[in-house]
C-alpha cells in the first residue's frame, strides 16, 4: 500500500467463493475481468502505474468448501473514480472455476486519520494550557462544554420506566412512547423526557401530571392514536405533538425533533388542546361529576383487562447468549447488528439505514437492533429471508409470516 500521505480513498469490499481459492486466484479474477470495461485510461494496471491505485490487498480464510474474505484497494483518485473501480470490482462473478459474490462495504476516507492526529494533539495542547491556568474564564469554559456532553437515560417511577434526567428537575415533560425515543431526545440535547413503554399509562406519569406540564410526542401510526386516547381520559396533557402519518417518533432525526417540537415541522393531525374542546368547557363547570372516583374506576378496569402481550419465541441458547454477548455494546446506541445461520456478526449500522441494508444483505438470519419492532421491518425482514427480530418491543404487527419469529431482550432478562 502506498505511503498514507498518498492515498485518499480506500475501497473496502468483501467477497465469497463457493470453492477454495488462493489470493492470486482473487486478483487474476479482479484484472482479469475489470479490464477494458471502460477504456486504458481506466485499466487497474494503468492506474497502478500513475500510482492512482496502490498494492491491492486480499484477506482470506477457507472453510466448509467456501471462501470468504475482504479486498482492499488504496486510491489517490478522486471518490467518482474511486466508486466507478468499486463498481467494477463488484461485477467480478467468477474467480477460476468458481461462482463469487462481491460486494461493497465502504469507500473510507482515509485523510480522516489525519484529522484525527489533529484533533488529539488539539486535546493535548488543551490539557497542557488547563495544567497552566485556572482561571474563572476557564470554569466558565468547562460549564459550556459540560452542558453539551450527552445525558444517559435513568430509570423514573416504580415502573422503573426509561427517562432523562431532566425529568426530575424540569417543570415541562415531554411524554413519548419507549426508550428509542427518549434516546432520540437525548441526542437532541431534550433531558425532560419520559416513555410510556406501552399503551396502557403508568402510575408514575398519571401522578407526575398532578405536578407537571405534560406535552406528549407520539407516533403518527395506530399505537400513537392508543395513547393519545388513554392519555385524553387518565392524565392532563397540554398538548399533543403526532411525528408525520405512519412514521415513528425513533425515525425522525435529532433536528427533525426539534422542528416538531417547535411547530416547524409537519406532524400528523391531531386532537385540539383541552381548553378549546367544549365538552372540556362543560366538564369544568359540574366539577363533582369529573372528581377522583372515575379515574380510579378507569384504571381499576384497565387493570382487569391488561393488554395482550405480543407473539414472541422462545430464543434457543446460542442465539440468547449471542444476544447477551452483543446487548451491553448495542443497548442505548440506535443502532442494528446482522447476524447470520452460525451467528456471525455481518453488519453494525444505525436503525434509521436497517431497512435498506437487510434488504441488501443476503444471508441475514437474525436481526438484533436498539428499537422497536414494526410492521415495515417485519416485511422487509421476510423478504430478505430473516427467521428472527430481537428489540427492545413489539410495536404494532398485524401479519407476522410463520417463517419468521419476533422477542424481546425482556423474553432474555437483559431488561
Amino acid at each position: 500500500m502506498p505511503d498514507s500521505a498518498i492515498v485518499k480513498y480506500l475501497v473496502k469490499l468483501r467477497f465469497e467463493v463457493d470453492g477454495v481459492v488462493e489470493k492470486a486466484d482473487m486478483i487474476g479474477a479482479i484484472f482479469g475481468q475489470t479490464e477494458g470495461l471502460f477504456g486504458p485510461e481506466m485499466n487497474l494496471n494503468e492506474l497502478q502505474k500513475s500510482w492512482k491505485v496502490g498494492r491491492i490487498e486480499i484477506n482470506l480464510e477457507s472453510k466448509n468448501d467456501r471462501t470468504y474474505g475482504e479486498i482492499l484497494i488504496p486510491m489517490s483518485t478522486d471518490v467518482s473514480t474511486a466508486a466507478l473501480i468499486a463498481a467494477a470490482v463488484e461485477s467480478v462473478d467468477k474467480v477460476g472455476p468458481c461462482s463469487a459474490r462481491v460486494e461493497l462495504v465502504t469507500i473510507e476516507d482515509v485523510r480522516a486519520s489525519r484529522r484525527k492526529q489533529i484533533v488529539d494533539r488539539a486535546k493535548d495542547i488543551m490539557k497542557e494550557w488547563g495544567s497552566r491556568t485556572a482561571s474563572e474564564g476557564e470554569n466558565l469554559l468547562k460549564d459550556v462544554q459540560d452542558s453539551t456532553k450527552r445525558a444517559r437515560v435513568v430509570s423514573y417511577g416504580v415502573e422503573n420506566l426509561p427517562a432523562g434526567p431532566g425529568v426530575y428537575t424540569s417543570d415541562m415533560v415531554y411524554i413519548v412512547e419507549g426508550r428509542a425515543d427518549v434516546i432520540l431526545f437525548l441526542r437532541a440535547g431534550i433531558e425532560n423526557v419520559v416513555a410510556v413503554e406501552g399503551t396502557s399509562i403508568p402510575q408514575s406519569v398519571i401522578d407526575l401530571g398532578r405536578k407537571k406540564r405534560l406535552i406528549a410526542v407520539l407516533d403518527g401510526d395506530r399505537g400513537g392514536d392508543l395513547i393519545e386516547k388513554e392519555l385524553d381520559q387518565v392524565v392532563k396533557v397540554e398538548r399533543v405533538l403526532r411525528a408525520p402519518h405512519g412514521k415513528e417518533v425513533e425515525d425522525l432525526t435529532p433536528v427533525e425533533v426539534l422542528q416538531l417540537l417547535r411547530g416547524e415541522a409537519p406532524q400528523r393531525s391531531s386532537r385540539p388542546e383541552r381548553a378549546e374542546r367544549p365538552e372540556r368547557a362543560e366538564r369544568h363547570e359540574r366539577p363533582e361529576r369529573m372528581e377522583e372516583p372515575p379515574r380510579r374506576e378507569y384504571r381499576e378496569h384497565r387493570q382487569r383487562a391488561p393488554e395482550p402481550e405480543p407473539v414472541t419465541i422462545q430464543v434457543p441458547e446460542p442465539l440468547g447468549s449471542r444476544i447477551k454477548e452483543i446487548f451491553p455494546s448495542l443497548n442505548g446506541t440506535l443502532e442494528a447488528v446482522l447476524l447470520d445461520e452460525p451467528l456471525a456478526e455481518k453488519g453494525r449500522f444505525p436503525i434509521s439505514e436497517l431497512v435498506q441494508k437487510v434488504d441488501a444483505n443476503s444471508g441475514a438470519k437474525f436481526i438484533i437492533f436498539d428499537g422497536i419492532i414494526t410492521q415495515r421491518l417485519v416485511d422487509a425482514a421476510a423478504k430478505a429471508n430473516v427467521t428472527g427480530i430481537i428489540g427492545h418491543r413489539v410495536g404494532d404487527i398485524r401479519n407476522l409470516p410463520e417463517t419468521l419469529s419476533v422477542a424481546t431482550f425482556r423474553d432474555l432478562g437483559l431488561e
